[in-house]
């Protein structure tokens, strides 16, 4: 049915409800999907510039997620976004054929559009109708700007979907009971399910808006607590118990993502949910979570974790590596390189990247950057693949007669987090020591490399740090191309 609103007046957002989740039980029958990601408009490179660069945690977690999403080739990306057009007491789903919009409000006028996937939308309509949550399609009510994307929506795509590969559905949340956002999350799930459609919960929200007294919507010492909180639930998997936060506190941390995420939390089903946290922040005020939630959006993380191992196959050299070699071969012959383009929508836009050299196998050099330093990836690799092979300190100039057998791989950085010596392991995490100006970098998975110990005192060495001072260690993947 058509709620009053539709052909009359219609409710503004206020107030809050944090009624308690009740227990449900599921049964997950296809793979779960979902993420959790921000929206600001300062992350895309047209409106933020270099400043977006503060979170490059936040944007190198996007980048994996996308890859990840990539690998998995999802049928629809489903989106609830708290930002767009919405009614307190009643969930809405856009069935317009197209939605598009810009980030012009933000300086960027450039039009974005995805086809809609209406059949899901419409049939989501009716699920959600014959579940009795208070549900209507957007489009109903030309006030709601049926078929316009906001930028909690906009933000996220771009990243997630920057070829526009896949078709969309956009959820308005409400301000209903957060068990009503549970369980539509539920019926998402299971009308997906009923078209057979393999979809991606798409999660939208900032954290708290008040963690530092420069944020745009003041500060209060309660901003950090919340996400303290709700970042602890992401790495717990329980998800569910979102909804029971104490309200004082998220009236206090001025977020607008829960609604969201405890959408996703009945997406995802029974907890403990598998989960991924990628990264959190808060460079300006306002805390960036970045997560990958639901079994198979695990199984991506680890096949990512595990592609060095499956690096002896008899696969074709990377297009990443391939960069690498025809740059440093131009090079040597005196001609023009190529241009320094990746064109697999795997790879992040930008990240950190080292480049190892090895012959007879032995290391020739190995230079490369914690985070990046150019415009994008490509342009990483290009730079670093010339640097390892003449200003690694190491070793001499690599000669021309050296490149024909010449061995590469190209580790491209993901985001580091702090650590303590226990979470080291140098089989899978590499690590980074910093005291003061003095940085030093070891990669994982290193021949002679075998213990924590020998991990952490390369790496003090490398930075001139003497064991006995003060240092801080942070831990960080990568994705190892050959």
């Amino acid at each position: 049915m058509v709620p009053d609103w539709a052909v009359g007046g219609y409710k503004l957002l206020t107030g809050r409800s944090s009624d308690p989740v009740p227990t449900w039980e599921v049964t997950v029958s296809s793979p779960i999907f979902g993420v959790m990601v921000p929206h600001p408009p300062i992350f895309v490179e047209s409106v933020g510039g270099a400043e977006r660069h503060r979170a490059d945690a936040s944007l190198s977690a996007l980048a994996l997620v996308a890859r990840a999403i990539a690998a998995f080739r999802p049928d629809t990306l489903i989106v609830m976004s708290p930002h767009a057009p919405a009614v307190y007491d009643t969930f809405l789903v856009d069935t317009s054929d197209v939605m598009q919009g810009s980030l012009a409000e933000f300086g960027d006028v450039t039009p974005l559009q995805w086809q809609v996937d209406t059949e899901l939308a419409r049939k989501l309509v009716s699920a959600v109708d014959r579940a009795g949550i208070p549900v209507a399609p957007r489009d109903a009510d030309t006030r709601l700007r049926p078929g316009w994307l906001d930028h909690a929506s906009l933000v996220p795509l771009s990243f997630l979907d920057p070829q526009h590969a896949f078709k969309i559905v956009v959820l308005s949340l409400s301000y209903l009971s957060f068990a009503s956002h549970h369980e539509m999350g539920q019926v998402i799930r299971e009308t997906a399910e009923s078209l057979g459609r393999k979809v991606v919960f798409v999660a939208s929200g900032d954290c708290s808006h008040r963690l530092t007294p420069e944020a745009g919507a003041g500060y209060s010492p309660q901003g950090q607590e919340f996400d303290e909180a709700l970042v602890a639930l992401v790495r717990s998997g329980d998800l569910s118990a979102c909804a029971g936060l104490d309200p004082a506190l998220i009236e206090a941390a001025g977020e607008c993502g829960l609604r969201s995420f405890v959408t996703l939390s009945g997406f995802a089903g029974d907890d403990p949910v598998p989960t991924k946290l990628l990264s959190y922040e808060g460079p300006w005020g306002v805390g960036y979570l970045t997560a990958m939630v639901g079994d198979a959006a695990i199984a991506s993380a680890v096949q990512d974790d595990d592609r060095d191992s499956r690096q002896s196959s008899p696969e074709p050299e990377s297009e990443i590596v391939t960069l690498a070699r025809s740059t440093l071969g131009a090079y040597l012959k005196d001609e023009s390189p190529p241009a320094p383009v990746l064109t697999d929508p795997t790879y992040p836009l930008r990240a950190g990247a080292f480049v190892s050299l090895h012959r007879e196998g032995r290391l020739r050099g190995c230079i490369g950057t914690i985070s990046p330093t150019k415009p994008t990836l490509g342009e990483e690799v290009a730079h670093n693949v010339l640097e390892a092979a003449f200003e690694d300190p190491r070793f001499d100039a690599l000669t021309a007669e050296e490149f024909g057998d010449l061995e590469m791989s190209v580790d491209v950085l993901q985001p580091a987090e702090p650590a303590t010596i226990e979470d080291l392991d140098p089989a899978r995490f590499g690590v980074i020591v910093t005291a003061g100006y003095r940085r030093g970098l070891l990669l994982p998975d290193l021949d002679g490399v075998d213990d924590t110990a020998t991990q952490l005192d390369i790496a003090l060495q490398k930075a001139g740090i003497r064991p006995d001072e003060d240092f801080s260690i942070e831990r960080f993947r990568v994705d190892r191309f050959h």
